[in-house]
């Protein structure tokens, strides 16, 4: 039955089970659990608090591979997987059932829609991200409308992560009131998501499904 977490709860449900995970996995959820610990407690900080959100899905969905990951590919082949394991429906229930109306929301902002900035630097026509934008939003709209999880999880961590571009690269100015709005959004929905998708984990600790983190933990010789 889908209950709703804390961070609380799920960081002492992962100490009490970490001695039988794989060391690789116990690394990831370790590193995932700290920086939402982080997020935790930066409070009404919403530029912190959201940084520290996107590095704790990082950390949880990024693997070793011969390559530096292609985070909006990854992250699509994460949510694919961790929305196929989700027996107890936990990401369907917080998307259809707490988050219904912010995710449209934020759907449908265009300060989260890469294209829309493409135009305003000069690459793209006005019309081309519109046409763009409405078919977006009509995908989007559908998928909410057919409740598909999957998708709808895949456009939100795509808005998303346009968000978490402009910050990391220097294009938001810390504590703007510019982009308030799709940051308390953002971070409402990504920190109850975390949770949930970390509580699926440990649910499925095999190291063959989550893989090893790109970068591992070296200790001193």
């Amino acid at each position: 039955m889908f209950t709703e977490l804390s961070y609380p709860a799920v960081a002492a449900y992962y100490k009490e089970q970490r001695a039988h995970h794989p060391e690789a996995f116990r690394l990831r959820i370790h590193r995932a659990l700290s920086w939402l610990a982080k997020a935790e407690t930066a409070g009404d900080d919403w530029d912190v608090r959201f940084l520290a959100l996107w590095i704790a899905f990082n950390a949880v969905y990024a693997k070793e591979m011969d390559r530096l990951p292609s985070d909006r590919q990854d992250f699509r082949d994460f949510l694919q997987q961790v929305c196929r394991l989700d027996k107890e429906r936990r990401l369907y229930e917080l998307v259809w059932r707490q988050f219904p109306s912010s995710l449209r929301l934020l759907l449908d902002n265009r300060y989260v829609f890469q294209p829309f900035w493409d135009y305003h630097n000069g690459r793209i026509s006005e019309a081309a991200w519109c046409e763009d934008f409405a078919k977006a939003k009509a995908k989007a709209h559908a998928a909410l409308a057919a409740q598909d999880t999957d998708t709808v999880l895949a456009v939100v961590f795509d808005r998303l992560y346009t968000l978490r571009n402009q910050m990391v690269r220097g294009g938001a100015t810390y504590g703007s009131g510019a982009n308030r709005s799709q940051l308390k959004d953002g971070c409402a929905f990504l920190s109850a998501c975390l949770l949930q998708m970390v509580w699926i984990m440990l649910q499925h600790p095999q190291e063959t499904l989550w893989g090893k983190p790109f970068y591992p933990f070296v200790k001193e010789a």
